[in-house]
């Protein structure tokens, strides 16, 4: 019989584990280098080592929550299967036009994105769909013909199907798809009614090519993924993170793999949830700095900030996601020199060969050699897969590509590494909160990752936040976020009516509509029916606006009187708080309904903390600050006084922690610890 469940989260440089023993209330913490040929490799062992650890095998395991960068990794590299879209006639080249949109504002030669399927591969149907749903052409038997001969020459290891008008009418999409799924049983087809049923033909398209090509990438993964489970004997079922902060079984992913674009960062936006609901935070900043990337996700009024929309590597990419600001820096970035000039990432040296101090090869400079090089990183500190810290080899790799030809010291040049670093998140999480219209001396930050206990001070000073939490196992916290995960489907309808008593009742027949789909969902998951959460939200616009706001609705069930009256109120106060102005009297269109059904797995409780150690003498070590070397203490966390004040240095295993002059620290009831700035 089962007893431990496992949170795990594969990252660029170390794949992250969390083990929880539901029988004892133990929980167990574990880091292995990634494998990026094959992240699956890597996870499994890491599976095997942390079973080893803690005395238990891996057929005892009841459930696997797996957190993933395969999908973004594949979109970023650009590597994709080929394949081919099916549009309306004339309307082939929708992906190549896209928006009339300049990225860059100064600009006089940027250069497009080159579209993901080439011409040749987009093929047209002589049928259509008007935009009030009418068949205006019939789809006809002979055209069918054509498209599968034509298909068949183009032998495409997937297809993506994408007509106009379909969120009105999705019958023409349909068909083509299942009859394309009949004649190629062994080719992935996504459906644009299927995968994302909105309108706005540009970004429909978009996301529905990217699903597509995201399918082969997916399937052969999941593929690695089963196999190497099952060699290791694990029988419990797996569960993969999406980007809106749940869960899905892989038969879900590999029908609908855009939904692991932010599968790997969703899940420290799930556990700050969780941490900010236990502390009583309402407005928290969730910074998660690994291995080569920083991620900014939000909790505002004690929900985590969602987005229906985004874009990855200048992609548009349309479904439900943890709005997460993301920028190239990291433990692992490369400071160089350009043009005489000091940069830091997103170049990343990664978990193959790593930084220079790491010795496994990697020859170039980076942020984690600054950190050792300049005392924040004690040079005996544990590191996973037991890899020892060289600073002879940091300072050489500095000295030779940073300090010399700058005509500085060593310390200086890992110094202002380091201050470049800051600047980029600083302003990484301004625009996270800014977008918003937020301010950030509203808000904590809550600092985890491998490399966030080191720089998450400097940044809140950067911005003006005054109060910085450190969670326990913060190295691993976003594979901890996973454990309390829950299956979540993601439905949305179109609409383009106005929101009044007039129109309700087809708002209702909608959201019914929307609600027998996801109970279908929930009960393919296997889901019971008293353990099924429904939640309803609108994009709203005012008439004439060409986007829209989403506005959470008081019950899932449409009703006249309050709740519409309520949901008007919550759009004009959302778009004054947005943009700065509302218009109570101005007439609102619905544009399309999103159902959020919630499938409510076995609950998964945080373990009370351990007690604290009793207080040790800490040791002295070596710091340079502001410019010169200074001696400051080195305090194990477990066993640190009740009020630290910085300067000072705090290990744990697999991180450190560093606390700046002009703040202090205490130990909360929890385990975990706040920093905060001292008054000057």
């Amino acid at each position: 019989m089962g007893r431990f469940r496992l949170g795990c989260d594969i990252g660029g440089t170390f794949t992250d584990l969390v083990l929880f023993d539901e029988e004892t209330g133990r929980l167990l913490v574990h880091k292995t280098p990634s494998t990026p040929k094959d992240p699956s490799q890597g996870l499994a062992r890491g599976i095997a080592e942390i079973c080893a650890e803690a005395g238990l095998s891996p057929a005892e395991g009841t459930l696997l929550l797996h957190g993933t960068t395969i999908a973004t990794n594949a979109v970023l590299e650009g590597r994709f299967p080929r394949g081919v879209l099916v549009t309306t006639e004339g309307f082939r080249d929708v992906l190549e036009i896209g928006r009339h949109a300049r990225r860059d504002l100064y600009g006089l030669d940027a250069a497009p994105l080159p579209p993901l399927i080439a011409r040749r591969f987009r093929l047209e149907i002589r049928s259509r769909i008007g935009a009030k749903g009418e068949v205006v052409i019939p789809l006809s038997p002979p055209e069918l013909e054509a498209l599968a001969a034509e298909i068949a020459r183009l032998a495409p290891e997937t297809i993506a199907i994408s007509l106009l008008n379909a969120p009105a009418n999705p019958r023409h999409e349909r068909e083509i798809a299942d009859f394309l799924r009949s004649r190629f049983p062994n080719v992935p087809v996504s459906c644009g009614s299927e995968v994302n049923p909105e309108i706005r033909e540009f970004e429909r398209t978009a996301t529905t090519v990217l699903n597509a090509l995201l399918a082969p990438v997916i399937g052969a993964y999941l593929d690695r993924l089963g196999a190497a489970l099952e060699a290791l004997g694990w029988r419990a079922p797996v569960l993969l993170v999406q980007s809106n902060g749940g869960v899905c079984r892989p038969e879900t992913a590999r029908r609908e793999p855009i939904r692991l674009l932010l599968s790997g960062p969703s899940g420290g936006a799930a556990a700050a949830r969780r941490f900010a609901a236990r502390h009583g935070v309402s407005h928290l900043v969730a910074c998660d700095l690994g291995g080569t990337s920083f991620d900014v996700s939000l909790i505002v009024d004690g929900e985590i900030a969602l987005a229906q929309s985004g874009e990855i590597a200048g992609r548009p990419v349309r479904t439900p996601m943890v709005e997460i600001h993301t920028i190239g820096a990291g433990g692992g970035s490369i400071a160089r020199l350009e043009g005489g000039r000091l940069r830091v990432g997103p170049e990343s040296a990664g978990a193959v060969p790593g930084p220079a101090a790491y010795g496994r090869g990697g020859d170039a400079p980076t942020v984690t050699d600054a950190d050792l090089l300049l005392g924040r990183l004690p040079a005996a500190a544990p590191l996973a897969g037991g890899l020892k810290l060289d600073r002879e080899r940091a300072a050489a790799v500095f000295a030779r590509d940073i300090a010399r030809p700058l005509g500085l010291s060593v310390e200086e040049a890992a110094s202002g590494a380091l201050t470049l670093l800051h600047t980029a998140m600083a302003h990484a999480l301004r625009r996270a909160l800014f977008a918003r219209g937020l301010d950030p001396r509203d808000f904590a930050l809550l600092a985890f990752g491998g490399a966030g206990g080191l720089h998450a001070i400097a940044v809140a000073e950067e911005v003006g936040i005054g109060r910085v939490f450190f969670p326990e196992a913060a190295s691993v916290f976003s594979a901890y976020g996973l454990l309390g995960l829950d299956i979540v489907h993601e439905l949305a309808e179109s609409a383009g009516f106005g929101l009044e008593e007039a129109t309700l009742p087809q708002l209702a027949e909608k959201a019914r509509a929307l609600r027998e789909r996801a109970e279908a969902r929930l009960q393919a998951d296997g889901i019971a029916a008293e353990r099924r959460a429904f939640r309803l939200a609108l994009d709203l616009r005012y008439r004439g606006q060409a986007f829209e706001l989403t506005i959470a609705a008081l019950t899932p069930e449409p009703e006249p009187g309050a709740w519409l009256a309520t949901l008007r109120a919550a759009f004009d106060e959302e778009h004054r708080r947005r943009y700065g102005h509302a218009h109570p009297e101005a007439p609102v269109e619905v544009v399309t309904l999103r159902l959020a059904a919630t499938g409510l797995l076995p609950p998964f409780t945080d373990p009370p903390p351990q007690p604290p150690a009793t207080e040790v003498r800490p040791r002295a070590t070596a710091l340079f600050e502001d410019g010169q070397w200074q001696g400051v203490p080195l305090w194990p966390r477990a066993g640190m006084p009740s009020l630290l004040r910085g300067p000072a240095l705090v290990t744990e295993p697999l991180t450190t922690l560093y606390l700046k002059p002009g703040w202090r620290m205490r130990r909360l009831a929890d385990g975990s610890l706040l920093a905060e700035r001292e008054a000057s």
